[in-house]
């Protein structure tokens, strides 16, 4: 199984009844794996907020409940979890956080750890996944004994490798009642003083528990150098110092101080070896122990073999691979993508494009350069409105702000309605391609189904825009660049707040890839060079260089001039964004045998 798979194995297992979160790149296919079970409910969230507090919801109704998200969306969630801590749980509750050290597919480098510490929560960080099953176990089992929500540490590494998992049975589900314990649950000032006193108990039994759990391994074998690690680390320096002693911390918070100082004590040079921040490493130096961290191992990046054999000096175990001549291959939108469309139109209006996060945050990358500024889910609409602000009406320059579908529903419904709500002038633009394309076409309040793929309500874009006091919305068809240019010049020299949806799915949903598609060809006699259609930026169109012989010999209308002429690959699936920038007529229909 790979860890994510484990993780809802063990979800599932532990009987876990209800679960919820938003997708995000490594956390994703857990929930899509956990609602394959039978006798489970599980959900996309608009957001991790609401994930959690649905989570926390079902807790209290006395069931166990789960909440997945990635690390950037423990940020979204972080208001109610510092709360949990306090209220506590009846139902176990676990909430998934997966880190993605070296930002494979994230904006930031975040470590989650930094949570469990400020929020005062334990946290487990399985190393494989068979640990990654056992312990979800752990987790609702101490959730329920201390009174607290667990969270488990995840890390891109263990969610997508496989290892082998032993699986066991599912445990009966607790039977849901409704617990009427106001002075537990109602956090009010006077409820929350005696809440906090009672989490400072319930962490000073965590720390008995953490001296003596089963999940802090002490390996004793040469004691010239010791090393304490957790997680995926621990694996990496078995591989690469496999005679070192070694503390391995499955319970990451809080740490086992005497067996730190135990440890400490039996081996002659101390190291410290974890992923991104110094967060044992600190809390080691604080104990008075000595030892070396980061000033040997990185704090920038993901952990591997490689880097920890460079950090050690310990020469590589294989000398490598000259690397093979390759073409490179940039990120790029797919062939069909009506973003692309959308973009180019934003391009040519020489605008300020306030971006986002998603498929559509590839629009910065030439040539289409139509993306000035990306921060966080839900931002570009806020970030638009602020720096409208902050230019004035006598400022240069349209400001315009682009969201999706997806993160629109998450968390750009309440930038918009402050827009609206303090007289904005820009334009804003919600890209509605019908599905979270960029995680793997998860379904989403726009997409018509849920996660389990039952029919829902389709939220009204319209509507919702117009409910928030928008008075001009706007839809246009993203494939159509003259008509969606139009729309576009309009709404932004207007002045007052608009909305534009461009409407169209994504090329890669199965109703898409399946439908009759006529895919395009260029006529090389009709192509003048004039490489207009490279600026859309699409990977079917290919220039290909050729001699003034050869263009000769291919009937190109300027043989003289003429140093290549475009072509078009399989990859086409007739979308038609590219015959509106030809001028000579020279992509056509392709006619299939």
């Amino acid at each position: 199984m790979s860890g994510n798979e484990a993780l809802a194995l063990g979800a599932f297992e532990a009987g876990v009844a209800v679960a919820s979160g938003y997708p995000g790149t490594p956390s994703t296919d857990i929930l899509e794996n956990f609602c394959q079970y039978d006798g489970v409910y599980a959900e996309w969230a608009p957001n991790e907020k609401v994930a959690l507090e649905t989570a926390i919801g079902a807790s209290f109704a006395g069931v166990r409940a789960l909440a997945t998200m990635k690390h950037v969306g423990v940020n979204v969630a972080a208001d109610p979890l510092f709360t949990a801590a306090y209220t506590g749980v009846f139902g176990g509750l676990a909430v998934i956080c997966a880190d993605d050290p070296e930002m494979h597919s994230s904006q930031n480098e975040q470590d989650s750890r930094n949570y469990a510490l400020a929020a005062k929560l334990p946290m487990l960080e399985p190393a494989d996944p068979a640990e990654a099953r056992a312990f979800v176990h752990e987790a609702y089992a101490i959730s329920e004994e201390f009174d607290i929500p667990v969270l488990i540490r995840s890390t891109t590494r263990l969610s997508h490798v496989e290892g082998i998992v032993e699986p066991g049975e599912r445990r009966a589900c607790r039977t849901p009642i409704l617990n009427r314990e106001p002075a537990k649950l109602v956090m009010l000032p006077a409820n929350a003083r005696q809440r906090r006193q009672d989490l400072a108990d319930r962490w000073q039994r965590l720390q008995r528990l953490a001296e003596n759990t089963p999940l802090n391994q002490m390996i004793l074998r040469d004691r010239r150098i010791g090393v304490i690690t957790a997680g995926v680390a621990a694996l990496h320096v078995q591989e690469v110092l496999p005679d070192a002693s070694i503390l391995k911390l499955g319970m990451v918070n809080p740490l086992p101080v005497e067996r730190i100082r135990e440890f400490a004590g039996q081996v002659d040079e101390l190291y410290v070896v974890e992923d991104l921040d110094p967060i044992i490493e600190t809390q080691v130096r604080a104990l008075g122990i000595a030892c070396r961290g980061k000033e040997v191992v990185p704090a920038i990046g993901e952990l591997s073999p490689t880097v920890l054999r460079r950090a050690f000096g310990i020469e590589p175990r294989h000398p490598g691979f000259p690397a093979p001549d390759m073409p490179p291959r940039p990120p790029n939108m797919c062939p069909g993508c009506p973003h692309r469309g959308l973009f180019f139109n934003l391009a040519r209006l020489n605008v300020f494009v306030s971006g986002d996060i998603g498929c559509y945050t590839l629009g910065f990358l030439p040539p289409l350069s139509a993306m000035d500024a990306c921060v966080c889910m839900g931002a570009s609409i806020p970030m638009a409105h602020g720096m409208a602000r902050a230019l004035g009406a006598e400022g240069n320059g349209k400001i315009v702000a682009v969201i999706g579908d997806s993160t629109f529903c998450h968390s750009g419904i309440t930038g918009l309605l402050n827009s609206a709500y303090n007289g904005d002038t820009t334009t804003v633009i919600i890209l509605d391609n019908r599905i979270t394309a960029m995680t793997g076409h998860q379904p989403n309040p726009v997409s018509g189904s849920t996660l389990r793929g039952e029919p829902a309500h389709e939220v009204d874009l319209e509507r919702l825009c117009q409910a928030l006091g928008i008075e001009h919305v706007r839809v246009v068809d993203p494939h159509d660049i003259p008509a969606c240019h139009k729309v576009l010049a309009e709404e932004i020299n207007r002045e007052q707040l608009s909305v534009v949806i461009s409407r169209a799915p994504c090329a890669l949903l199965p109703e898409v890839r399946k439908a009759p598609k006529t895919p395009l060809a260029v006529e090389p006699t009709a192509c003048t060079g004039c490489r207009s259609c490279l600026r859309i930026g699409c990977p079917a169109i290919v220039w290909t260089p050729v001699t003034r012989e050869e263009a000769a010999a291919l009937g190109l209308p300027r043989p003289d001039k003429q140093d290549g002429h475009a072509t078009i690959n399989a990859m086409c699936i007739g979308c038609g964004q590219c015959v509106a920038l030809c001028k000579f007529s020279a992509i056509q229909p392709k006619e299939v045998s």
